[in-house]
């Protein structure tokens, strides 16, 4: 698999997503800044579309046909209305951005996504606002890496 697909795809993992794919694509790819940031921002936006699109028709298919779905998806939304409720005094939008933002474990691109979703944040609002949170992450987590 070249290093351009490996960085991309990693980038889309959750968890991981491109606080992993940067440094993987500076560090042992020795890729160029813009080219590993490119793929680590794009790879990592496209799963994030993807949870805002197809969010509430799947969420809605599922659990209508299956009682453990309900409650998964009933405990997700809960676990993201809990992150997103400490941030709830900036505003849905700005505590999507800073979800996204957010170079930690556990916080990120795929947590500002559900949060879009959770809040309710219009389709192509929510897109913005994580396309700006990723392009964020991406400047925090390149910085973070040059100079660590």
């Amino acid at each position: 698999m070249s290093p351009e697909l490996t960085v991309f795809l990693v980038a889309m993992s959750p968890i991981v997503e491109l606080r992993g794919a940067i440094p993987l694509a500076l560090n042992v790819y020795h890729l160029s800044y813009w080219w590993s940031y490119l793929l680590s921002v794009s790879g990592n936006f496209i799963p994030l579309a993807g949870i805002v699109v197809l969010a509430r028709p799947i969420s809605q298919f599922l659990s209508s046909r299956s009682s453990f779905f309900e409650r998964l998806f009933s405990w997700l939304f809960s676990q993201t209305r809990k992150k997103t409720e400490k941030l709830s005094w900036l505003g849905k939008g700005l505590t999507v951005v800073i979800l996204t933002a957010l170079p930690i474990p556990f916080v990120g691109g795929w947590t500002g996504a559900l949060a879009a979703f959770v809040l309710e944040i219009p389709l192509k609002r929510a897109l913005v606002l994580l396309a700006i949170g990723v392009a964020l992450a991406g400047v925090i987590v390149m910085t973070l890496t040059l100079v660590l």
